[in-house]
């Protein structure tokens, strides 16, 4: 009997850490239409963040042989979060956001482990993998609660330069597949993927504030 895919063992092991990614208060707020635009743009912000630190890993890893099956340039989201942000904000919207401290704790972990393959393919497959599978119903959704269309508003869940979804969703779990790991390079990569939900769920968790304002307001 033939060993998991690498891809299906990591799925499975982080699937918990997945679910408890999603069962936050803000989200249900904002999936409701309970939040008004800027309140929606504080998550987007903390987006910016977050992806400022990622794609930038991204660019450092680029020649890395163990690391670059997974940098997608195609995947960069700074121009559409800056785009995003713009429509909320206006031109002035660089002045009116900040990392909040759990996204600095988050952006710490994604520089320290820039220089390290594993990790940042933890990192990379935790985000992107929601971005482009959950991240398309709450992008549906957005576009119904505030009228956003593409050009800036919810530009940070749109990936035209990548094609079918579902195709490039089966493309990167066979890179997955493909990495020459021992066990403990398994282990490695799953424990930070592990690691990267909970700083993630940390920094929904805190947005938990903004929903809990607007709702008392």
């Amino acid at each position: 009997m033939s060993e998991p895919a690498f891809s299906e063992v990591l799925r499975d092991a982080t699937w918990s850490d997945h679910g408890a990614a999603e069962d936050e208060s803000y989200l249900k707020a904002l999936m409701a239409g309970h939040l008004s635009r800027e309140a929606y743009g504080e998550m987007v912000a903390q987006h910016y963040f977050a992806y400022v630190a990622l794609d930038g890993a991204s660019r450092a890893l680029a020649d890395d042989p163990v690391a670059a099956p997974f940098v997608f340039p195609e995947l960069y989201r700074e121009e559409a979060l800056a785009r995003d942000l713009e429509t909320i904000y206006g031109a002035g919207w660089r002045s009116r956001i900040e990392p909040s401290p759990p996204t600095r704790t988050l952006v710490a972990r994604i520089e320290q482990v820039a220089t390290r393959p594993d990790g940042y393919i933890a990192h990379h497959y935790t985000r992107y993998m929601g971005d482009l599978s959950g991240g398309q119903f709450i992008r549906m959704e957005l576009q119904k609660i505030y009228g956003y269309q593409p050009g800036g508003g919810v530009d940070f869940y749109l990936f035209d330069r990548v094609g079918s979804l579902p195709r490039f969703k089966n493309e990167y779990r066979a890179r997955l597949d493909a990495l020459a790991l021992d066990e403990a390079g398994r282990q490695r990569i799953i424990r930070e993927t592990k690691l990267a939900y909970l700083l993630n769920t940390e920094v929904l968790a805190d947005l938990g504030r903004v929903a809990r304002a607007e709702l008392a307001a």
